[in-house]
């Protein structure tokens, strides 16, 4: 009689008991939801991406991929394939992050870790050569002394007399 009683009131409030659960439309086996479209999260993540991104055209055919090509669309092609892979390999070293400074002394090459010098010269040396008649160093320390007095001192010239 209770439960008959709880059905009245659950239909009288519009209240309903959960759904199923849905899975996602991709088939990827987790569960979508109506927010996402019936998608699972990361679907509807790469859905959304797939809409804002714009609309590539024609591919870039790389030099590997060539030779796999009938010979007649590869002489077709040979110049733009070639001048294309030019340009990926120029922006493939642009975007390689720089190398880290070496942990090995350069005269030496004993691994120095933290307690390596840094030459003005641009190396990274053990205590053994940290000094500059130790590892040939190329940098002119001379110049660079002259260059910072001359900035330093600025000559000052007054006249010598007044001409009358």
């Amino acid at each position: 009689m209770a439960q008959e009683s709880w059905k009245q009131e659950s239909e009288e409030t519009g209240v309903h008991a959960p759904e199923a659960p849905i899975l996602c439309i991709n088939n990827c086996g987790f569960f979508g939801s109506s927010m996402t479209n019936n998608m699972c999260s990361k679907c509807y993540r790469d859905f959304i991406k797939l809409m804002e991104a714009p609309v590539v055209e024609k591919k870039v055919i790389t030099a590997a991929s060539s030779s796999a090509l009938p010979l007649e669309t590869a002489k077709q092609d040979d110049v733009p394939a070639a001048a294309a892979t030019e340009a990926v390999a120029e922006k493939q070293v642009e975007q390689e992050p720089p190398k880290p400074p070496s942990n090995r002394c350069l005269t030496c090459r004993k691994k120095v870790g933290l307690t390596g010098f840094q030459c003005r010269c641009g190396g990274t040396f053990c205590s053994t050569h940290r000094y500059t008649d130790s590892h040939q160093c190329t940098f002119d320390y001379k110049k660079v002394a002259r260059e910072q007095i001359a900035k330093q001192n600025p000559v000052v010239m007054a006249e010598k007399i007044n001409k009358i």
